[in-house]
């Protein structure tokens, strides 16, 4: 079971360059992978939003390529001249010279101090040939990252198995009273009846029959078998060793109807308290489950 939130990050020396992935994942619905990159990288996007997905399968995930250059005390950057500034700064200093009658010549060193002349340029490489090395870092960042939603993951099961068991003693605590809660329910459509009907004749097995299908209208037998099976569902879900994600979010919401309709149908305060139990422990786990991929 694992978490949708986490956080992972590795580095490689690629090609004299030191690579940095960082991925940082949210809860989602479905799985969105989004992708910063480099422009030198452009290209891969692709490439790394599917090896991504095969491995991520719910959540936001963001992924961050950084690269930085490991030698020299600068960084080891490499410069190119801006030409187009170059001809700009130069033909507005004539034009000074010009307007101002100057006999000075252009100095180089006055135009070298102007900013934006010199710019960082990246360094020539092979992107297909960087992937397959940048791969494996991705690869690394993704399983640092599934290790944290792993264990945030253990976490939220903990919480799970604890609250279906709360779920389940609270059930129990209805099924018990169910049956007398029809068999009061139907002594008291009796005596009911026998009010509004005193001093007149009727059929014995007629009236029997009608509060007995009065009765069966309170009777939460069905609801408690399924919602028996729905908990013991989500336990065996909840040890799998795949993305329960969507699968538990159905079954909580059957899980969600049961609970509705045995609050609909009893009337007894005792059940009705433990309904009202019920549906704040499923609150709970319904908003736990959107953190689980």
């Amino acid at each position: 079971m694992l978490s949708m939130t986490g956080y992972g990050k590795a580095e490689a020396l690629i090609e004299g360059r030191r690579w940095i992935i960082e991925i940082k994942s949210l809860n989602h619905r479905y799985i969105e992978i989004i992708t910063r990159l480099p422009n030198s990288l452009s290209s891969l996007e692709v490439d790394i939003k599917k090896r991504a997905g095969e491995q991520l399968f719910r959540g936001r995930a963001e992924i961050t390529i950084q690269a930085a250059s490991e030698s020299g005390a600068d960084n080891g950057a490499k410069y190119s001249l801006n030409l187009p500034l170059l001809r700009n700064y130069y033909s507005l200093f004539l034009t000074i010279k010009e307007e101002l009658g100057l006999e000075e010549e252009i100095d180089f060193r006055t135009i070298a101090q102007f900013k934006d002349l010199f710019v960082p340029s990246e360094t020539r490489f092979d992107p297909a040939a960087t992937w397959k090395e940048l791969q494996k870092t991705l690869d690394e960042a993704i399983l640092v990252l599934v290790r944290m939603r792993r264990a945030e993951g253990d976490v939220l099961q903990k919480d799970f198995l604890a609250r279906v068991e709360a779920l389940r003693r609270h059930l129990a605590s209805i099924k018990n009273r169910g049956p007398r809660t029809v068999l009061e329910h139907k002594q008291r459509l009796q005596e009911r009846i026998r009010e509004l009907t005193e001093g007149m004749e009727m059929d014995a097995v007629h009236l029997s029959q009608e509060v007995s299908l009065l009765a069966q209208k309170s009777d939460i037998t069905e609801e408690i078998v399924r919602m028996e099976s729905h908990l013991g569902q989500t336990e065996k879900l909840l040890q799998a060793d795949e993305p329960i994600g969507r699968k538990l979010d159905f079954l909580l919401q059957e899980i969600g109807r049961e609970i509705n309709t045995i609050g609909a149908k009893s009337s007894d305060v005792a059940i009705t308290q433990d309904v009202i139990e019920l549906k704040n422990e499923l609150a709970k786990l319904r908003e736990q489950a959107q953190n689980v991929e």
